[in-house]
């Protein structure tokens, strides 16, 4: 799999990491990226960012 930081991640800090297939979503978290591995669907995922998206437009 190729992992890609998110954009919302500054060097050096604890940061989540993506990965894409057709069918899967992976995310881990940098600083240990072999242990866990979570594996969500596309549609979960975009779930997922539209629920913290308004979240946090609520502040």
């Amino acid at each position: 799999m190729t992992w890609q930081k998110s954009s919302y991640c500054s060097e050096g800090n604890s940061c989540v990491h993506v990965a894409t297939t057709t069918e899967t979503i992976h995310l881990t978290e940098s600083s240990d990226p072999t242990g866990a591995i979570l594996n969500v669907t596309p549609a979960a995922f975009t779930a997922l960012l539209t629920t913290l998206k308004k979240k946090s437009a609520h502040g």
